[in-house]
C-alpha cells in the first residue's frame, strides 16, 4: 500500500494527492459533459482580504489554512456547486459560524489573513471591519418571523456592528452603508427551525449575498 494511502487524515479535511488527481480529472470530465459549471451560477462570499476576485483565484493554492485557523469555524472549502474554478477554495460558511475580523487579536489582524501563505487574501487597512464588506445582508420578507407579526429580533440582537435597526411595525432593516457582511445575523436567524415560515423556504430569512471583497474606506 502506498504511503499516502495509509496516512491518516490531518482535520478531516485533507485529501491524498491520488485521490485529489482522480477528483480532477473527474471534474473535468464532468465540465466536459456539461454537469459541472466553470463558474458558479452564483458568487461565494470570501473571507476578509479577498478584494479582487480575480488576483485571489490565481493566488490561492487551496490549503485550508485560513479555515483551519478560523477561531468561529466560519470558513469551509468550496463545492463544485461553486464551480470548477471555485472548487476546494474558501467561502464564509454562516451557518455555522460569522465573521468578528478576530477584533480581539493582539495584530487586530483577522487569523486567515495572517495565515495565508500566498497573501491571496490581502487587507487595504486595519481595522479589517471597517475597510471590507465580505457581503450584504438582505432580509426575504415572505420568511422573516418579524414580518408575519412574531416579534422575532434575534438578528437585530446579534449585529455587532450596528447595521440593523427595526422599524415601528417592529420588522427590521438593514442599514446598508454600515453592513459589512460579518454574518452575524444571519447566524442567528431562527426562522428555518421555527417551523413557522412559509411552505417552500430553503435557506434562513435574512443571508449574506456577495458584495465581491469590496472596500469600505480609503
Amino acid at each position: 500500500m502506498r504511503e499516502e494511502e495509509k496516512s491518516p487524515v490531518r482535520g478531516g479535511a485533507g485529501i491524498s494527492r491520488r485521490t485529489f488527481a482522480i477528483g480532477a480529472v473527474g471534474s473535468v470530465a464532468m465540465l466536459g459533459l456539461g454537469a459541472v459549471k466553470l463558474v458558479g451560477a452564483e458568487s461565494v462570499v470570501r473571507p476578509p482580504g479577498a478584494q479582487d476576485e480575480n488576483a485571489f483565484l490565481a493566488a490561492c493554492i487551496h490549503c485550508e489554512r485560513c479555515r483551519e485557523v478560523c477561531p468561529r469555524h466560519a470558513i469551509k472549502p468550496a463545492t463544485l456547486e461553486s464551480g470548477l474554478l471555485n472548487l476546494r477554495t474558501p467561502e464564509m460558511d454562516y451557518h455555522r459560524g460569522w465573521c468578528d475580523f478576530c477584533e480581539s487579536a493582539e495584530s487586530g489582524e483577522p487569523l486567515c489573513v495572517r495565515a495565508c501563505p500566498t497573501h491571496a487574501l490581502r487587507l487595504p487597512g486595519l481595522p479589517a471591519s471597517e475597510h471590507v464588506r465580505l457581503g450584504m445582508a438582505v432580509i426575504n420578507t415572505d420568511w422573516c418571523l418579524a414580518f408575519q407579526a412574531m416579534g422575532c429580533h434575534e438578528c437585530v440582537d446579534a449585529c455587532t456592528f450596528e447595521a440593523m435597526g427595526v422599524n415601528d411595525d417592529g420588522t427590521p432593516y438593514v442599514i446598508e452603508d454600515a453592513c459589512n457582511g460579518c454574518g452575524a445575523c444571519e447566524h442567528a436567524c431562527v426562522s428555518l427551525s421555527s417551523g413557522s415560515i412559509s411552505v417552500g423556504a430553503t435557506d434562513r430569512a435574512i443571508v449574506i449575498v456577495p458584495a465581491e471583497g469590496e472596500v469600505l474606506h480609503g
